[in-house]
């Protein structure tokens, strides 16, 4: 969904209350649709996330998501169930991956406080990054972007 074009409606929609009167009232329509453009964007946020975290409030096992790519907004769903124990047996590939103490040490943390071993959340991270359309091919120009996922 493109914000824009809901931003433009609007700002469309106030400046057509303009024509309907005269100067005057068409200037105070362009200054009303020109307020419009700055806050709206942020309105539909607002909406939005409130949206997501109702629906993830019923979620058993996961929960919405709303990202922010340029102009687009889209809901994504994070599935936040564990792996299955069984699911780690059936990995064969590796990777010697060399961390800073400080980071290994977060990684257990997070980890423990999820109730699964460092390698399966690693793995879940892992899988969430790549998943995502930005790590899909989706990319832009850098420093155009706001990346990230917002919670209320």
């Amino acid at each position: 969904m493109k914000m824009s074009s809901v931003v433009d409606g609007l700002q469309a929609d106030a400046e057509a209350v303009g024509e309907l009167g005269d100067e005057v009232v068409a200037e105070v329509a362009a200054r009303i649709a020109s307020v419009l453009a700055r806050s709206v964007p942020s309105r539909i946020l607002d909406l939005l996330s409130d949206v997501a975290a109702e629906l993830s409030a019923e979620l058993p096992d996961g929960r919405v998501e709303i990202r922010l790519v340029g102009e687009d907004v889209e809901f994504a769903y994070v599935d936040e169930r564990p792996a299955p124990a069984d699911a780690e047996a059936e990995l064969s590939a590796r990777i010697t991956l060399r961390l800073p103490e400080q980071l290994k040490a977060r990684v257990e943390e997070c980890a423990a406080r999820e109730g699964v071993s460092a390698n399966g959340w690693i793995l879940r991270a892992l899988e969430r990054a790549t998943s995502t359309p930005t790590a899909q091919g989706r990319r832009g120009s850098a420093g155009t972007r706001l990346r990230g996922y917002g919670t209320s």
